[in-house]
């Protein structure tokens, strides 16, 4: 019987890989490098697989060169310093507090110490220890110690809770520590989602963000979660968030694009339907997401979080030009869904790049007709 259920589950398998690679003129697939009928994405400018940055969605220079810094020397001060000057209310102080945070996981994972041994991630326990009453530092910690949760335990066991209860404390401290500064409060959307918060609870939090942040496009991501079938909620709460979020999003905001998040996060495991992503529900999503990104500020750095997730839906939708068009924005980084789901999110986000050369080329396109 189990031998019988692997079949099945190969063959609808099969069926789901032959609609994504199927286009409006006969079939796009990927062949080998070298092949005669191979697209190149590099004639493109794109950048090859291997330098594809996993570490942020798109470019922050000042965020990189600080992360280095801090990595060789040890020494904190530097992240202490561009937090301490990064706008409390704004998108890029909450990635910046992720990155922080996710470099000293990812050292304390590496070298996890031990006789004789520092642990990674050494320079965060010295800030604490040094600066406790640094807004920034109490922020990192709190959020290094939400991610340590996620990374180390599993969701429900006693492991997972005590971590998570003392991220929740944390949380609590950078607040007390930077009342007007939204940032301890997002990190506590997921303590809400991992200890399960009622929704009396979760809706307390979130009122505590919309004063002090109303418009925050990462901090409504991380609250969809919560209303998300999967956790929480249910399909239709998530998509009321997501829609509610969008219609009172004012203009040049990117929650217009919220829906299509929503779409995302409860997509079929297995889909046998023909023309799923070109569906009503699917394309109105679409449509919402690509006016967000094409009236938001330029310098806004949710846009490539938002261009990371159309490329998914463009490539799925045979949409080959619009999602060229977004690819020359974000190319080189792929640091956002949907590609860190996948162990190697390089590779996955080059295989969706090389299907909209291919089928953008198939349908006529080449470099010198992609706009730049």
């Amino acid at each position: 019987m189990e031998i019988l259920w692997v079949l099945m589950a190969l063959v609808m398998l099969g069926f789901v890989l032959l609609q994504i690679s199927r286009r409006r003129r006969g079939a796009v697939g990927l062949v080998e490098p070298g092949h005669p009928d191979a697209a190149d994405p590099a004639n493109y400018g794109f950048a090859r697989e291997e330098e594809l940055d996993i570490r942020m969605p798109g470019p922050d220079q000042d965020l990189l060169d600080v992360l280095d810094l801090v990595q060789r020397t040890q020494d904190y001060r530097g992240a202490q310093q561009l937090l301490a000057g990064t706008e409390a209310k704004g998108e890029r102080r909450w990635q910046r507090v992720q990155a922080f945070a996710g470099a000293a996981s990812l050292e304390l994972r590496q070298r996890p110490g031990g006789v004789g041994e520092t642990p990674g991630g050494q320079w965060l326990r010295v800030w604490r220890a040094e600066a406790p009453k640094d807004a920034g530092g109490a922020a990192v910690h709190a959020e290094f110690l939400v991610q340590q949760a996620w990374r180390t335990a599993t969701p429900g066991s006693d492991d997972f809770r005590i971590i998570m209860e003392e991220a929740k404390a944390a949380c609590g401290e950078a607040a007390l520590l930077a009342p007007g500064d939204p940032v301890p409060y997002i990190v506590e959307l997921s303590v809400a989602r991992g200890l399960g918060y009622s929704r009396e609870e979760f809706e307390q939090l979130w009122l505590k963000i919309l004063d002090r942040a109303p418009n925050h496009m990462g901090a409504h991501l991380a609250a969809l979660q919560y209303w998300c079938e999967k956790w929480h909620g249910s399909r239709e709460l998530a998509y009321s968030f997501a829609e509610a979020a969008a219609a009172r999003a004012p203009r040049g905001s990117l929650l217009a694009a919220m829906p299509l998040f929503a779409v995302f996060e409860h997509l079929p495991e297995v889909n046998l339907v023909s023309g799923f992503y070109q569906s009503e529900v699917v394309t109105k999503a679409v449509h919402g997401a690509l006016h967000a990104v094409h009236s938001a500020h330029r310098d806004d750095p949710m846009q490539a979080h938002v261009r990371h997730l159309l490329v998914f839906f463009l490539v799925r939708g045979e949409r080959w030009a619009e999602a060229m068009n977004q690819l020359m924005v974000i190319d080189g980084h792929v640091g956002a869904l949907p590609w860190t789901l996948s162990s190697d999110p390089a590779a996955e986000f080059a295989v969706y790049r090389a299907l909209a050369v291919a089928g953008y080329e198939a349908n006529g396109g080449s470099p010198a007709t992609l706009p730049h």
